[in-house]
């Protein structure tokens, strides 16, 4: 065995202590130094961090209208799989603290097969995955929400609470109707909630199968009485989704303007997001909104996913918008919509209905079938489209915390932990 060593110092600390007994001197040990002698008296915590502001990032994206030639694109020796259609905008999904889908079409009943133009029936993958991109949620109110009847209706809202996605605009019971989707965000010790609603200007002239109840027609005063209820069940913001507008036109119509407008001066909306013209529409701020702050609208996001484009339609419904909205709650005040953005996509048809962020194809134009100056003209659609009011955002966002909770439709959130907006 080794002996042990002592150090000199403490050693001959030893021994002049034998000769100091009487003084009271003790040898000095490694553990007993004075330098981690404990410090006398009570220590003071340091002081806990200042409240921070909470920055939030919506995204939300146009119509998701598959097509039967889509869903042969998605479609493989392994079965049916949207995913690499999907693909090329997974970072602004990704990228998004609450991303909102809109799903124009119900979902094929059991024992039927999925269709097209003009009555949809979609296959139950596409909601799959929608989810497994990373959306949190859709927007079902359109045209197109009866097309399968009830038993479409309730297929679409069964795939999505499968995937563990919020839904708005349709609903399998009365009860289900009365309620927004609420999403919260835990963010620094506090909580936002964002309530969604949604509702179409019709449904192709069928009727609303059991009762009006199962799809929201819009109606502004009925809109902003949801809005109210959402806020009194604790939502710090509301985003209403309208599905609206003359397919292949670029403007509004007046009755996109006139709600749009309602919901802004009640004061209860703080952001309105449209759907069904096929081609983008502006973004602008309405005077109103929550404290008088303004209401930021955006009239039509145009298609996400889709087969049309100029051999169908008109060459701007291959174009869409990805709408980037940010949230802000200051410390001990209203959480508010302080500004939105967007983001241009496109559909390659002819690279098996590939969507794309326009930018990125740009960067990348070997990896598609569209030339330079084809996306360069769609990506100009986008701009002349968005107008002045939004700059456009280059890059995807990034997440500032853990994905929403989704609470499920017909159950209210806890009360909401910030001020209600005034």
């Amino acid at each position: 065995m080794t002996p042990v060593r002592v150090r000199p110092l403490l050693a001959s600390a030893a021994l002049a202590c034998v000769f100091l007994v009487a003084a009271g001197c003790t040898p000095t040990t490694a553990q007993e130094s004075p330098s981690s002698a404990p410090p006398s008296g009570p220590t003071t915590p340091p002081p806990p961090p200042p409240p921070q502001d909470i920055e939030l990032t919506l995204v939300a994206a146009g119509d998701v209208l598959p097509h039967v030639s889509v869903t042969e694109s998605a479609t493989g020796p392994s079965g049916i799989d949207y995913s690499p259609l999907l693909a090329g905008i997974d970072p602004w999904v990704d990228g998004a603290d609450l991303a909102l889908c809109h799903l124009e079409v119900p979902i094929a009943p059991p024992g039927t097969e999925p269709t097209g133009y003009p009555m949809f029936r979609a296959p139950a993958e596409l909601v799959r995955d929608l989810g497994e991109q990373g959306w949190d949620g859709c927007s079902t109110a359109s045209n197109h929400s009866v097309d399968a009847g009830y038993d479409g209706l309730a297929a679409t809202l069964g795939a999505l609470d499968e995937a563990k996605m919020g839904h708005v605009g349709t609903a399998r019971d009365e009860q289900e109707s009365l309620g927004a989707q609420y999403y919260e965000l835990h963010r620094s010790d506090r909580t936002i909630t964002i309530a969604h609603l949604s509702a179409t200007y019709g449904l192709n002239g069928l009727t609303a199968p059991r009762g009006d109840w199962s799809v929201d027609l819009i109606d502004a005063q009925r809109i902003v009485q949801q809005a109210k209820a959402a806020r009194a069940a604790g939502a710090d913001l509301v985003v209403v989704s309208l599905h609206d507008g003359v397919e292949y036109v670029t403007e509004p119509t007046e009755h996109q303007q006139e709600t749009a407008h309602a919901l802004a001066q009640s004061g209860q909306v703080d952001l309105v997001i449209g759907h069904h013209a096929h081609v983008p529409q502006k973004l602008v701020r309405l005077s109103g909104g929550p404290g008088n702050d303004g209401m930021w609208t955006a009239y039509g996001l145009g298609n996400l996913l889709s087969n049309q484009g100029p051999e169908c339609c008109v060459l701007a419904s291959a174009v869409g918008l990805l709408l980037v909205a940010d949230i802000k709650q200051p410390p001990g005040a209203p959480a508010r919509v302080t500004g939105v953005r967007w983001a241009a996509t496109t559909v390659d048809l002819a690279a098996a209905h590939r969507l794309r962020s326009t930018r990125e194809a740009l960067a990348h134009p070997d990896q598609g079938t569209l030339t330079v100056a084809e996306l360069e003209e769609r990506l100009q659609i986008a701009k002349d489209a968005a107008g002045d009011a939004a700059e456009e955002q280059l890059e995807p966002p990034r997440p500032t915390g853990e994905p929403p909770r989704v609470i499920p439709r017909g159950s209210e959130p806890p009360a909401s932990e910030s001020p209600t907006p005034g």
